[in-house]
């Protein structure tokens, strides 16, 4: 009976067009970085989702992702200012420690 149901909306979203998500605003909205960010994402007003692809490109063309423990980012000199000092920072807390710096 469940199964049933699920196939019969399934057809119905596609006859009728399934819901589209909106992005969320407060996401997309375009911030400025200021100084320190700045070095390593570049002075453009970016939204956050890009903010936090570019300091993954950062990352990983640096190679500073940890090789043992893959959830941890090792610190260099640029990102030190924006992680507060840290010499190692969680990838969970990377976006909690960047939004300090967006404006």
């Amino acid at each position: 009976m469940k199964q049933e149901k699920k196939v019969a909306i399934r057809i119905v979203d596609k006859v009728i067009g399934a819901k589209k998500r909106k992005p969320n605003a407060a996401f997309m909205k375009p911030m400025r970085p200021d100084a320190t960010l700045s070095a390593v994402v570049g002075t453009k007003a970016i939204p956050r989702t890009q903010v936090g692809k570019k300091l993954w490109a950062y990352v990983k063309r640096r190679g500073l992702q940890d090789k043992k423990k893959k959830t941890m980012i090792n610190v260099d000199d640029n990102l030190r200012a924006v992680f507060g000092g840290k010499k190692q920072v969680a990838m969970f807390e990377m976006t909690k420690l960047v939004n300090r710096h967006l404006k």
